[in-house]
């Protein structure tokens, strides 16, 4: 899904390869992004960052973060959150380094660092990479979704990105249950057919499980799941309303999807904190 975002500028590095300055939220923040090739932040970015909410500080952790498009999302809404992007492909991470770099960026730079790690760390590898137990508020992951047999990318940085392989989300979501503080929240934005393995990897690690599907138009089938839920808690699963991005015969966003899209609203859990 593309986001509502306007391109600011084509760049060209020292090889000739073309780059782009989009810019996000009217503006708020922008990001160094490939043209033509590897994984473009748009609309899931942005819907990821909505489900994030506080009314002071917080510490938010970005799994696979990218060029940073999400936790950057998260720190342009909410003027106290401190956001950590966990990146582990060395393409990635480079433009994440220039992402944090753009001048424009110094209000959301300022508090946001950059680790490169893979979130499928354990134990003394995950602490010694600066992923430590009990350490975030909220941790925010948009997961490689298609599966092995699906339309390959077609290219290594893309398909890295893309590809989602046996037990991932079981390995993500651990990560997240470990660096979480107790009764943190995490938030995931993936396929809704890989609703199952997501309930199995939460196991006992979550609960309050709020679980939303995204449908492009009223009569169309849900392309998107946003899934939040608690560390610890022993609350029951709640399957929201159905959320729908356009009107009928249009491709303009409804008014509430543009101001997630746009970092003008939060999408709060329903149930508290328990």
């Amino acid at each position: 899904m593309n986001a509502n975002a306007s391109q600011a500028a084509a760049i060209e590095d020292d090889q000739g390869v073309n780059d782009t300055i989009d810019a996000f939220h009217f503006g708020r923040f922008y990001l160094v992004q490939p043209k033509g090739r590897g994984h473009r932040s748009g609309m899931d970015a942005m819907l990821l960052a909505a489900m994030v909410d506080a009314d002071g500080p917080i510490d938010v952790a970005d799994l696979g973060a990218g060029a940073g498009a999400a936790g950057l999302g998260v720190a342009a809404r909410l003027e106290a959150a401190r956001v950590t992007l966990v990146e582990k492909s060395p393409d990635m991470i480079a433009y994440a380094e220039k992402t944090l770099a753009l001048p424009e960026n110094a209000p959301v730079a300022s508090r946001a660092r950059l680790i490169e790690a893979d979130v499928t760390l354990k134990g003394r590898e995950r602490v010694a990479a600066g992923l430590p137990d009990d350490m975030f508020n909220h941790v925010i992951m948009n997961p490689p979704f298609n599966h092995a047999g699906d339309r390959r990318a077609p290219d290594g940085l893309k398909a890295q990105a893309h590809v989602l392989q046996d037990g991932l989300f079981d390995a993500w979501i651990r990560t997240a249950g470990a660096i979480l503080k107790p009764g943190g929240q995490m938030s995931l934005i993936a396929r809704p057919e890989s609703i199952a393995e997501i309930m199995s990897a939460c196991g006992k690690r979550f609960g309050g499980l709020e679980f939303t599907m995204i449908h492009p138009r009223q009569g169309e089938s849900a392309i998107r799941l946003l899934v939040n839920g608690i560390k610890g808690s022993r609350a029951r699963p709640v399957f929201r309303a159905p959320v729908f991005m356009h009107p009928e015969g249009s491709h303009k966003f409804l008014p509430d999807v543009d101001d997630l899209n746009n970092g003008r609203a939060a999408y709060r859990r329903l149930a508290p904190r328990r």
